[in-house]
C-alpha cells in the first residue's frame, strides 16, 4: 500500500502528573476495627487534591498499618468530597478495607484534619 493510500489519522492524549498538581494535604489517622482480637491504627497524609466529579476534590491515601500482633496490614482509597467547617476550611471523610494478612483484614473509617500544606 502506498503512503498516499494511507487515511490520516491523530491520537488525543490526556496525561496528568500528580504529583504537579498544586494545592493542599490533609493528614488522617484513625483505628481499625477488632479482627482477631487486635485492632491496627491507620495514619498517614493524603495527595494533593485531584477534582472530583461535580461535588469538589478529593484526595488519594495509602499506606501500611501500625505492626500489631506480628504483622500489619496495607490500605489505600479515595477521600470523599470536601465537608465545609463552620469557621472555614473543611474534612473529608474515608473508609474502607485493609488487605488480607494473616488470616484476616480490618476495616476502618475516619475524616481527615484541615486541608494545610
Amino acid at each position: 500500500m502506498s503512503r498516499k493510500n494511507k487515511q490520516p489519522h491523530s491520537h488525543d492524549i490526556e496525561f496528568v502528573r500528580f504529583a504537579d498538581i498544586p494545592g493542599h494535604i490533609h493528614f488522617y489517622s484513625t483505628r481499625t476495627s477488632v479482627n482477631d482480637r487486635h485492632r491496627h491504627q491507620v495514619r498517614g497524609r493524603t495527595s494533593p487534591p485531584y477534582q472530583g466529579a461535580g461535588r469538589g476534590h478529593l484526595h488519594y491515601y495509602e499506606g501500611v498499618t501500625s505492626y500489631d500482633d506480628g504483622h500489619v496490614h496495607r490500605f489505600g482509597g479515595w477521600t470523599g468530597p470536601p465537608i465545609p467547617l463552620p469557621g472555614g476550611g473543611h474534612y473529608h471523610d474515608f473508609s474502607g478495607v485493609t488487605t488480607f494478612d494473616d488470616g484476616h483484614s480490618h476495616s476502618y473509617r475516619g475524616r481527615t484534619g484541615e486541608g494545610y500544606l
